[in-house]
Protein backbone atom coordinates (compact mmCIF):
# COMPACT_ATOMS: atom_id res chain seq x y z
CA UNK A 1 0.00 0.00 0.00
CA UNK A 2 0.99 3.63 -0.52
CA UNK A 3 0.13 5.47 2.68
CA UNK A 4 0.41 9.13 3.66
CA UNK A 5 0.94 9.69 7.39
CA UNK A 6 0.12 13.11 8.82
CA UNK A 7 1.32 13.87 12.35
CA UNK A 8 2.91 16.43 14.62
CA UNK A 9 6.73 16.10 14.29
CA UNK A 10 7.39 16.58 18.00
CA UNK A 11 8.56 14.65 21.06
CA UNK A 12 4.93 14.07 22.07
CA UNK A 13 3.42 10.59 22.10
CA UNK A 14 1.26 10.96 18.99
CA UNK A 15 4.22 12.01 16.84
CA UNK A 16 6.39 9.19 18.15
CA UNK A 17 3.68 6.58 17.58
CA UNK A 18 2.96 7.82 14.06
CA UNK A 19 6.63 7.86 13.14
CA UNK A 20 7.42 4.42 14.54
CA UNK A 21 4.30 2.99 12.93
CA UNK A 22 5.29 4.38 9.53
CA UNK A 23 8.84 3.06 9.79
CA UNK A 24 7.62 -0.42 10.70
CA UNK A 25 5.10 -0.38 7.86
CA UNK A 26 7.92 0.55 5.50
CA UNK A 27 9.91 -2.47 6.69
CA UNK A 28 6.95 -4.61 5.68
CA UNK A 29 7.10 -3.25 2.14
CA UNK A 30 4.51 -0.46 2.29
CA UNK A 31 5.41 2.90 0.75
CA UNK A 32 5.14 5.56 3.46
CA UNK A 33 4.92 9.30 2.92
CA UNK A 34 5.25 11.51 6.02
CA UNK A 35 3.60 14.88 5.43
CA UNK A 36 4.13 17.55 8.09
CA UNK A 37 5.80 20.92 8.71
CA UNK A 38 9.08 19.51 10.02
CA UNK A 39 10.89 16.19 9.92
CA UNK A 40 9.62 14.06 12.84
CA UNK A 41 12.18 13.67 15.62
CA UNK A 42 12.42 9.87 15.31
CA UNK A 43 12.22 9.67 11.54
CA UNK A 44 15.07 7.81 9.89
CA UNK A 45 15.02 8.28 6.13
CA UNK A 46 17.50 5.53 5.26
CA UNK A 47 14.79 3.33 3.81
CA UNK A 48 13.73 3.23 0.14
CA UNK A 49 10.08 3.01 1.20
CA UNK A 50 10.11 6.14 3.39
CA UNK A 51 9.53 9.67 2.07
CA UNK A 52 9.20 13.00 3.84
CA UNK A 53 7.34 15.97 2.36
CA UNK A 54 7.53 19.29 4.17
CA UNK A 55 4.48 21.51 4.42
CA UNK A 56 5.51 25.14 4.04
CA UNK A 57 3.22 28.04 4.90
CA UNK A 58 4.15 31.21 2.98
CA UNK A 59 4.17 34.30 5.19
CA UNK A 60 1.75 37.00 4.14
CA UNK A 61 1.10 40.18 6.14
CA UNK A 62 -2.66 39.86 5.75
CA UNK A 63 -2.68 36.78 8.01
CA UNK A 64 -2.20 37.28 11.75
CA UNK A 65 -1.95 33.48 12.04
CA UNK A 66 -0.58 31.55 9.07
CA UNK A 67 -3.19 29.12 7.60
CA UNK A 68 -1.45 25.78 8.18
CA UNK A 69 -4.61 23.74 7.53
CA UNK A 70 -4.91 25.27 4.06
CA UNK A 71 -1.28 24.57 3.24
CA UNK A 72 -1.55 21.01 4.57
CA UNK A 73 -4.68 20.29 2.52
CA UNK A 74 -3.00 21.54 -0.64
CA UNK A 75 0.14 19.52 0.07
CA UNK A 76 -1.91 16.37 0.61
CA UNK A 77 -3.68 16.87 -2.71
CA UNK A 78 -0.40 17.39 -4.54
CA UNK A 79 1.32 14.38 -2.95
CA UNK A 80 -1.64 12.05 -3.55
CA UNK A 81 -1.62 12.92 -7.24
CA UNK A 82 2.17 12.86 -7.62
CA UNK A 83 2.81 9.56 -5.80
CA UNK A 84 -0.55 7.84 -6.36
CA UNK A 85 -1.11 7.52 -2.62
CA UNK A 86 -3.93 5.12 -1.74
CA UNK A 87 -4.77 6.08 1.85
CA UNK A 88 -4.43 8.95 4.33
CA UNK A 89 -3.68 8.14 7.96
CA UNK A 90 -3.98 11.29 10.06
CA UNK A 91 -2.91 11.36 13.69
CA UNK A 92 -4.65 13.93 15.90
CA UNK A 93 -8.05 15.32 15.09
CA UNK A 94 -6.87 18.94 15.10
CA UNK A 95 -6.07 20.09 12.48
CA UNK A 96 -5.13 16.96 10.58
CA UNK A 97 -8.51 15.27 10.18
CA UNK A 98 -10.04 18.58 9.14
CA UNK A 99 -7.30 19.21 6.56
CA UNK A 100 -7.53 15.60 5.39
CA UNK A 101 -11.26 15.92 4.76
CA UNK A 102 -10.72 19.07 2.69
CA UNK A 103 -8.04 17.28 0.66
CA UNK A 104 -10.45 14.38 0.06
CA UNK A 105 -13.08 16.78 -1.26
CA UNK A 106 -10.66 18.52 -3.59
CA UNK A 107 -9.45 15.18 -4.92
CA UNK A 108 -13.03 13.95 -5.31
CA UNK A 109 -13.79 16.89 -7.60
CA UNK A 110 -10.85 15.75 -9.73
CA UNK A 111 -12.14 12.20 -9.91
CA UNK A 112 -9.81 10.76 -7.23
CA UNK A 113 -11.34 9.01 -4.23
CA UNK A 114 -9.11 8.20 -1.27
CA UNK A 115 -10.06 6.90 2.20
CA UNK A 116 -8.90 8.55 5.43
CA UNK A 117 -8.17 6.83 8.74
CA UNK A 118 -8.12 9.15 11.76
CA UNK A 119 -6.36 8.13 14.96
CA UNK A 120 -7.35 9.96 18.15
CA UNK A 121 -4.55 10.31 20.68
CA UNK A 122 -5.90 12.24 23.64
CA UNK A 123 -5.54 15.98 24.11
CA UNK A 124 -6.95 16.50 20.62
CA UNK A 125 -10.18 15.25 22.20
CA UNK A 126 -10.13 15.74 25.96
CA UNK A 127 -8.53 19.20 26.10
CA UNK A 128 -8.27 21.09 22.80
CA UNK A 129 -11.02 19.37 20.86
CA UNK A 130 -13.61 19.83 23.57
CA UNK A 131 -13.15 23.62 23.55
CA UNK A 132 -16.30 25.38 22.25
CA UNK A 133 -14.26 27.07 19.51
CA UNK A 134 -13.25 23.72 18.02
CA UNK A 135 -15.90 21.23 19.07
CA UNK A 136 -18.10 21.46 15.97
CA UNK A 137 -15.15 21.14 13.58
CA UNK A 138 -13.70 18.20 15.52
CA UNK A 139 -17.05 16.40 15.57
CA UNK A 140 -17.46 16.97 11.84
CA UNK A 141 -13.92 15.77 11.05
CA UNK A 142 -14.28 12.58 13.06
CA UNK A 143 -17.65 11.73 11.56
CA UNK A 144 -16.37 12.38 8.03
CA UNK A 145 -13.39 10.06 8.49
CA UNK A 146 -13.74 6.69 6.81
CA UNK A 147 -12.41 4.82 9.85
CA UNK A 148 -11.65 6.19 13.33
CA UNK A 149 -9.32 4.58 15.86
CA UNK A 150 -8.37 5.52 19.41
CA UNK A 151 -5.34 4.50 21.44
CA UNK A 152 -7.35 3.29 24.44
CA UNK A 153 -10.84 2.19 25.46
CA UNK A 154 -10.96 5.14 27.87
CA UNK A 155 -10.30 7.61 25.06
CA UNK A 156 -13.03 5.98 22.97
CA UNK A 157 -15.46 6.35 25.87
CA UNK A 158 -14.47 9.98 26.45
CA UNK A 159 -14.86 10.80 22.76
CA UNK A 160 -18.35 9.34 22.65
CA UNK A 161 -19.20 11.14 25.88
CA UNK A 162 -18.19 14.64 24.77
CA UNK A 163 -18.98 14.53 21.04
CA UNK A 164 -21.94 13.44 18.94
CA UNK A 165 -20.09 10.71 17.11
CA UNK A 166 -21.84 8.67 14.47
CA UNK A 167 -18.80 6.59 13.50
CA UNK A 168 -17.76 3.41 15.28
CA UNK A 169 -14.38 3.93 16.97
CA UNK A 170 -11.96 1.01 16.90
CA UNK A 171 -9.47 0.70 19.77
CA UNK A 172 -5.90 0.05 18.65
CA UNK A 173 -3.51 0.61 21.56
CA UNK A 174 -0.14 2.28 21.37
CA UNK A 175 2.84 -0.02 21.04
CA UNK A 176 6.48 -0.58 21.88
CA UNK A 177 9.19 -2.08 19.68
CA UNK A 178 10.61 -4.77 21.93
CA UNK A 179 13.29 -5.81 19.44
CA UNK A 180 14.86 -2.34 19.80
CA UNK A 181 14.67 -2.61 23.58
CA UNK A 182 16.39 -5.99 23.45
CA UNK A 183 19.19 -4.52 21.34
CA UNK A 184 19.57 -1.70 23.86
CA UNK A 185 19.76 -4.26 26.66
CA UNK A 186 22.83 -5.76 25.03
CA UNK A 187 24.77 -2.49 25.29
CA UNK A 188 26.66 -1.39 28.40
CA UNK A 189 24.53 0.49 30.94
CA UNK A 190 26.81 3.07 32.55
CA UNK A 191 24.66 3.55 35.61
CA UNK A 192 27.49 4.96 37.69
CA UNK A 193 27.49 8.08 35.51
CA UNK A 194 24.17 9.05 37.08
CA UNK A 195 24.26 7.72 40.62
CA UNK A 196 26.20 5.80 43.22
CA UNK A 197 25.73 2.05 43.47
CA UNK A 198 23.85 2.58 46.73
CA UNK A 199 21.34 4.99 45.14
CA UNK A 200 18.12 4.10 43.35
CA UNK A 201 17.31 5.99 40.16
CA UNK A 202 13.82 7.41 39.68
CA UNK A 203 12.76 8.83 36.29
CA UNK A 204 10.01 11.02 34.88
CA UNK A 205 9.62 11.76 31.15
CA UNK A 206 7.06 14.21 29.78
CA UNK A 207 6.41 17.55 28.07
CA UNK A 208 6.26 19.28 31.48
CA UNK A 209 2.74 20.62 31.07
CA UNK A 210 0.38 21.16 34.03
CA UNK A 211 -1.54 18.00 33.16
CA UNK A 212 1.60 15.98 34.04
CA UNK A 213 1.49 17.28 37.66
CA UNK A 214 5.22 17.91 37.81
CA UNK A 215 5.12 19.18 41.44
CA UNK A 216 3.70 15.77 42.43
CA UNK A 217 6.70 14.06 40.81
CA UNK A 218 9.04 16.20 42.91
CA UNK A 219 7.09 15.65 46.13
CA UNK A 220 6.92 11.88 45.62
CA UNK A 221 10.66 11.79 45.06
CA UNK A 222 11.20 14.00 48.12
CA UNK A 223 9.43 11.36 50.22
CA UNK A 224 11.36 8.51 48.60
CA UNK A 225 14.80 10.04 49.15
CA UNK A 226 14.08 10.53 52.85
CA UNK A 227 13.76 6.75 53.18
CA UNK A 228 16.05 5.45 50.42
CA UNK A 229 19.19 6.98 48.84
CA UNK A 230 18.03 8.04 45.38
CA UNK A 231 18.46 10.31 42.36
CA UNK A 232 15.70 11.74 40.15
CA UNK A 233 16.03 12.01 36.36
CA UNK A 234 13.68 14.63 34.86
CA UNK A 235 13.52 14.30 31.06
CA UNK A 236 11.69 16.80 28.85
CA UNK A 237 10.97 20.46 28.28
CA UNK A 238 7.88 22.53 28.96
CA UNK A 239 6.26 25.36 30.89
CA UNK A 240 6.49 23.63 34.28
CA UNK A 241 10.21 22.93 34.16
CA UNK A 242 11.42 26.15 35.78
CA UNK A 243 8.88 25.81 38.59
CA UNK A 244 10.10 22.25 39.15
CA UNK A 245 13.68 23.45 39.49
CA UNK A 246 12.61 26.09 41.99
CA UNK A 247 10.63 23.51 43.99
CA UNK A 248 13.66 21.21 44.12
CA UNK A 249 15.75 24.11 45.36
CA UNK A 250 13.23 25.04 48.07
CA UNK A 251 13.10 21.41 49.26
CA UNK A 252 16.89 21.21 49.36
CA UNK A 253 17.12 18.33 46.85
CA UNK A 254 18.44 20.11 43.76
CA UNK A 255 21.71 18.16 44.03
CA UNK A 256 19.72 14.92 43.79
CA UNK A 257 17.79 15.86 40.64
CA UNK A 258 19.09 15.97 37.06
CA UNK A 259 17.12 17.95 34.45
CA UNK A 260 18.01 16.60 31.01
CA UNK A 261 15.72 18.58 28.73
CA UNK A 262 14.50 16.78 25.61
CA UNK A 263 16.56 13.72 24.78
CA UNK A 264 16.92 11.19 21.97
CA UNK A 265 18.55 8.77 24.40
CA UNK A 266 15.47 7.70 26.32
CA UNK A 267 16.50 4.04 26.13
CA UNK A 268 19.82 4.78 27.83
CA UNK A 269 18.15 6.77 30.59
CA UNK A 270 15.61 4.02 31.19
CA UNK A 271 18.48 1.54 31.30
CA UNK A 272 19.62 3.31 34.48
CA UNK A 273 16.16 3.51 35.97
CA UNK A 274 14.71 1.57 38.90
CA UNK A 275 11.28 3.23 39.06
CA UNK A 276 9.18 5.46 36.78
CA UNK A 277 6.79 8.16 38.04
CA UNK A 278 3.73 9.28 36.06
CA UNK A 279 1.20 10.97 38.41
CA UNK A 280 -0.66 12.75 35.58
CA UNK A 281 -4.01 14.47 35.79
CA UNK A 282 -5.00 12.43 32.76
CA UNK A 283 -3.34 10.20 30.15
CA UNK A 284 -5.18 8.90 27.12
CA UNK A 285 -2.81 5.94 27.09
CA UNK A 286 0.50 6.48 28.90
CA UNK A 287 3.14 5.77 26.24
CA UNK A 288 5.98 6.94 28.49
CA UNK A 289 4.91 4.38 31.09
CA UNK A 290 4.88 1.62 28.46
CA UNK A 291 8.36 2.57 27.25
CA UNK A 292 9.59 2.34 30.83
CA UNK A 293 7.93 -1.03 31.41
CA UNK A 294 9.46 -2.41 28.21
CA UNK A 295 12.86 -1.63 29.74
CA UNK A 296 11.90 -3.50 32.90
CA UNK A 297 11.02 -0.41 34.93
CA UNK A 298 7.97 -0.62 37.24
CA UNK A 299 5.61 2.36 37.21
CA UNK A 300 3.99 4.43 39.93
CA UNK A 301 1.09 6.26 38.27
CA UNK A 302 -2.30 7.81 38.73
CA UNK A 303 -5.32 5.66 37.88
CA UNK A 304 -6.71 8.11 35.34
CA UNK A 305 -7.58 7.79 31.65
CA UNK A 306 -5.97 4.87 29.86
CA UNK A 307 -3.27 4.22 32.46
CA UNK A 308 -5.13 1.29 34.09
CA UNK A 309 -5.10 -0.34 30.63
CA UNK A 310 -1.29 -0.16 30.62
CA UNK A 311 -0.03 -0.31 34.21
CA UNK A 312 -1.26 -3.42 36.04
CA UNK A 313 -1.89 -2.44 39.67
CA UNK A 314 0.18 -4.47 42.12
CA UNK A 315 1.92 -6.31 39.29
CA UNK A 316 3.87 -3.96 36.98
CA UNK A 317 3.60 -1.10 39.47
CA UNK A 318 0.86 0.66 41.38
CA UNK A 319 -2.10 2.92 40.58
CA UNK A 320 -3.34 5.67 42.92
CA UNK A 321 -5.94 8.44 42.68
CA UNK A 322 -4.79 11.70 41.08
CA UNK A 323 -2.96 13.83 43.63
CA UNK A 324 -2.52 11.00 46.15
CA UNK A 325 1.12 11.84 46.84
CA UNK A 326 1.28 9.91 50.12
CA UNK A 327 -0.09 6.74 48.51
CA UNK A 328 2.25 7.00 45.52
CA UNK A 329 5.23 7.63 47.78
CA UNK A 330 4.39 4.68 49.99
CA UNK A 331 3.95 2.38 46.99
CA UNK A 332 7.24 3.55 45.51
CA UNK A 333 9.13 2.90 48.73
CA UNK A 334 7.54 -0.55 49.09
CA UNK A 335 8.97 -1.53 45.69
CA UNK A 336 12.40 0.03 46.14
CA UNK A 337 13.24 -0.94 49.72
CA UNK A 338 13.56 -4.67 49.00
CA UNK A 339 15.74 -5.95 46.16
CA UNK A 340 13.72 -9.12 45.66
CA UNK A 341 10.50 -7.10 45.37
CA UNK A 342 12.11 -4.67 42.94
CA UNK A 343 13.41 -7.53 40.81
CA UNK A 344 9.95 -9.12 40.68
CA UNK A 345 8.24 -5.87 39.67
CA UNK A 346 10.86 -5.30 36.97
CA UNK A 347 10.18 -8.75 35.55
CA UNK A 348 6.42 -8.19 35.69
CA UNK A 349 6.71 -4.83 33.95
CA UNK A 350 8.44 -6.45 31.00
CA UNK A 351 5.79 -9.18 30.85
CA UNK A 352 2.98 -6.62 30.61
CA UNK A 353 4.87 -4.66 27.95
CA UNK A 354 4.97 -7.74 25.71
CA UNK A 355 1.22 -7.39 25.18
CA UNK A 356 1.90 -4.11 23.38
CA UNK A 357 4.74 -5.23 21.14
CA UNK A 358 4.44 -3.71 17.67
CA UNK A 359 4.25 -7.21 16.18
CA UNK A 360 0.90 -7.56 17.99
CA UNK A 361 -0.42 -4.11 17.07
CA UNK A 362 0.77 -3.52 13.49
CA UNK A 363 -1.52 -6.17 11.92
CA UNK A 364 -4.48 -4.35 13.49
CA UNK A 365 -3.58 -1.18 11.57
CA UNK A 366 -2.98 -3.11 8.35
CA UNK A 367 -6.42 -4.68 8.70
CA UNK A 368 -7.97 -1.22 9.17
CA UNK A 369 -6.18 0.10 6.06
CA UNK A 370 -7.34 -2.82 3.96
CA UNK A 371 -10.90 -2.38 5.18
CA UNK A 372 -10.85 1.36 4.41
CA UNK A 373 -9.55 0.78 0.88
CA UNK A 374 -12.00 -2.06 0.24
CA UNK A 375 -14.92 0.04 1.51
CA UNK A 376 -13.83 2.84 -0.82
CA UNK A 377 -13.75 0.43 -3.78
CA UNK A 378 -17.21 -0.92 -2.87
CA UNK A 379 -18.58 2.63 -2.68
CA UNK A 380 -17.27 3.44 -6.15
CA UNK A 381 -18.74 0.24 -7.57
Amino acid sequence: MKIAIVCYPTFGGSGVVATELGLELAKRGHEIHFITYKQPVRLALLNPNVFYHEVTVPEYPLFHYQPYELALSSKLVDMVKMYHIELLHVHYAIPHAYAGYMAKQILKDEGIRIPMVTTLHGTDITLVGNHPNYKSAVTFSINKSDIVTSVSQNLKDETNKFFKITKEIEVIPNFIELDKVEVAEGTPCYRTLMAKDSEKIITHISNFRKVKRIPDVIKIFYAIQKEIPAKLMMVGEGPEKEKAELLCESLGILDKVIFFGNSNEIDKILCFTDLFLLPSETESFGLAALEAMACGVPVISSNTGGLPEVNSDGFSGYLSPVGAIESMSSNAISILKDEATLKLFKKNAMEVAKRFDITQILPMYEAVYEKAIQNQHNTIL
